[in-house]
């Protein structure tokens, strides 16, 4: 396993969500500070092709239900289309959901029934079998913190409140879930001491729940090994019987985090791995996809500036000082020979005249930046 990819130039992105579709990931929405937000705006969407690692943005077809800009949403993939929900812009929350079709780039409003959740952001949202489960999130009609499960039949688009037994996950938003067999593990995220209301008395749970989704019972798991340190908006997947868990922020410790726990679903453990490679920096707010075997990690906020960016004075001191990210990083779980081979001349700065061409290529494809976003020392 090894951090293989660093390169810059792709959306510019915080709070966005991201689905992997085939062998390419659909990024939808977010903001970055250094734009004017609007928020009535059609919702960007950009699509990243993992095998040639370009960003491009999708020219999907503009209609009377495309989506407003948003961010704190979440996307599901099902077949070849994508379900988004929830979320907000400056001025408002969202329980619509939208449907946008990879093959027709078109957005449309499936009509729903049932028990449609209250609009929220910070929620999670995964699909097992053909439903899509949203836990948590905040509350914008009832200005709490959630600890409620809905769930969309996405084949029938009618939504059920799941009145789960067990040990309830306290009230939180921007915690992870995902989807493993037929349960839901959820980590993480902020809540309140005086739960579920928001009286600014954060609390960040480290504690691993799942959901079964058959019997509908939530059930506290007591790892052993070392735990990772509570936190919100940090990244999520699932790989070999593995929970991965990357980066995010504690706002009672100030702290930012770019490290890296695996949690064993069979045998029940916490791990650290220090991975070598091209280490991402400490962020939150990043989205993290997983195809074959490696991971695309790209966006996000952070307190540390990368080496393009104009340096910052004392920025590291004060974790409200934020820069917005428009990278890209690839967690490899098995580098071919061929690409360790590439990351040693990079790394001693060899002589690439006497490589093959296709050598060259591929050296090009993991280095050379997108041109979605401008590095910030570029004037003109």
């Amino acid at each position: 396993m090894r951090w293989t990819v660093h390169i810059d130039g792709g959306p510019m992105r915080v709070n966005h969500a991201a689905v992997c579709i085939g062998n390419k990931i659909y990024s939808f929405g977010g903001y970055y500070s250094s734009e004017e937000y609007k928020d009535w705006e059609p919702i960007p969407v950009h699509v990243l092709n993992t095998t040639t690692l370009r960003w491009s943005a999708v020219n999907y077809k503009k209609n009377d239900v495309v989506p407003f800009q948003r961010y704190g949403h979440t996307t599901v993939a099902y077949g070849d289309k994508v379900y988004m929900w929830g979320g907000r812009n400056n001025s408002v929350a969202c329980e619509t959901l939208s449907c946008f079709d990879t093959k027709k780039l078109e957005w449309s409003t499936p009509p729903v029934s049932g028990m449609v959740p209250f609009a929220k952001d910070g929620h999670s949202a995964c699909v097992i079998g053909n439903k899509m489960y949203i836990f948590g999130g905040f509350e914008y009609l009832t200005d709490q913190y959630s600890q409620i499960v809905h769930c969309l039949n996405l084949d029938t688009m009618h939504w059920s409140l799941i009145d789960a037994t067990g040990t309830l996950p306290s009230h939180r938003d921007f915690h992870t879930a995902v989807a493993v067999g037929t349960r839901m593990y959820v980590f993480g995220g902020r809540g309140d001491l005086n739960s579920p209301y928001n009286s600014q008395e954060e609390v960040y749970c480290p504690q691993v729940y799942y959901l079964d989704t058959v019997a509908e019972k939530w059930v506290a798991v007591s790892p052993r090994g070392m735990w990772p340190e509570g936190r919100r908006s940090h990244s999520a997947w699932v790989h070999n019987d593995f929970m991965y868990i990357f980066g995010g922020f504690n706002g009672n410790t100030k702290t930012h985090f770019n490290d890296l726990y695996r949690y064993s679903i069979k045998e029940n453990y916490w791990q650290y791995l220090n991975v070598q490679g091209s280490v991402p920096c400490k962020r939150r707010r990043q989205a993290c996809l997983i195809y074959q075997d490696k991971v695309y990690l790209f966006g996000g906020t952070s307190p540390c500036p990368h080496q393009h960016m104009r340096p910052v004075e004392n920025l590291d001191d004060d974790p409200e000082k934020l820069i917005d990210n428009s990278d890209l990083h690839v967690l490899d779980y098995a580098p071919t020979l061929k690409t360790l081979s590439i990351l040693s001349v990079l790394e001693h700065n060899l002589d690439q005249s006497w490589l093959p061409r296709d050598i060259i290529i591929d050296i090009r494809t993991m280095t050379l930046p997108n041109r979605i976003s401008r590095p910030f020392n570029q004037s003109g």
